[in-house]
């Protein structure tokens, strides 16, 4: 029989992995700190860019980051997006003092299960970790901004205030996420954005200053569509987005779009709800004619709108 390694080799080898993950991505851990408030950041990049959470900085004046060394250095927002909530800052390498930095991993890649390490700054005590596992991957978070973020990863390992914009790491130091959100008062039911969506939002924030989004100016709720319209109309959706208000002057409000109609289809794709609909209205529809079937007084029709881009207030 091939020897079992005991319980002891095991925790010697899961904690040698967790200490060299925060050995390799410790130093790049920062705290930020505004006015009232703050969280935490991983520089991710040579020249000093931080990745962090948007509700850490998004009302923030003054902006400063404390380095583990203890170093503090004043901080530039680079841009920020509320529906991800993501934000990128950036700080000045001292002469002759490079930053540290940390390597965003593909979060493609990441399995139910495997180890997942925390490192923040909870409640104030700097450079705090906890350690836990990816409990699922692929959920769905409401932003502050009421928008729905996907892929996002579900872990065990502990977070709280303060840990907002610090990393989720691999055994391997690989960041796999950035930590955004726990419920309360549930235990171990904690939330980071993929890696993945932080490296395509971090470069538009730092291209652009923000994400381009579209827009047609409509509030709505998701509705079922009665099986009896369903049929009638020869649809093949069972609900769609019940629109109850229309911005004047907007483009929903210049293709005739009413309160009352029922949206079902943006651009030839489906929309079973108002999630759907927000996934639809990326920024290569601005300025895009596309076809908006809807269900009005139970008949089906369509409508030809232009979105308009997304303010940023």
């Amino acid at each position: 029989m091939i020897p079992q390694p005991d319980d002891s080799e095991l925790l010697d080898a899961y904690s040698s992995a967790v200490i060299s993950a925060v050995e390799k991505v410790g130093p790049a851990v920062v705290k930020i700190e505004v006015k009232g408030g703050g969280g935490s950041g991983v520089i991710f990049t040579p020249d000093g860019l931080i990745l962090t959470n948007c509700h850490v900085v998004e009302r923030a004046g003054d902006l400063s980051v404390v380095m583990p060394d203890g170093r503090s250095a004043r901080a530039d927002l680079v841009g920020q997006d509320a529906d991800t909530d993501l934000a990128v800052v950036r700080i000045e390498a001292s002469a002759g003092s490079p930053l540290p930095w940390a390597t965003l991993g593909d979060s493609r890649a990441v399995r139910v299960g495997q180890v997942a390490i925390a490192i923040g700054n909870p409640y104030g005590f700097n450079h705090s970790v906890t350690a836990g596992v990816v409990s699922a991957l692929g959920r769905s978070l409401r932003a502050r901004s009421g928008r729905l973020m996907d892929d996002i990863i579900q872990t065990d390992a502990s977070l709280n205030p303060g840990n907002s914009g610090g990393p989720l790491v691999t055994s391997r130091g690989d960041v796999i996420g950035i930590n955004t959100a726990m419920i309360l008062p549930a235990q171990g039911l904690c939330f980071a954005i993929a890696s993945n969506t932080a490296r395509f939002v971090a470069s538009a924030l730092i291209r652009d200053g923000r994400i381009r989004r579209s827009y047609i100016g409509v509030a709505g709720q998701t509705v079922p569509i009665p099986r009896a319209v369903a049929r009638s109309n020869q649809l093949a959706v069972s609900s769609g987005v019940f629109v109850t208000s229309v911005e004047p002057d907007s483009p929903a409000a210049r293709a005739g779009l009413r309160d009352g109609d029922v949206v079902l289809a943006f651009a030839g794709e489906v929309v079973t709800g108002i999630d759907d609909l927000h996934r639809r209205l990326t920024g290569d529809r601005i300025g895009v004619p596309a076809a908006l079937t809807i269900l009005r007084s139970a008949e089906r029709r369509q409508l030809t709108i232009v979105p308009s881009e997304k303010s940023l207030g």
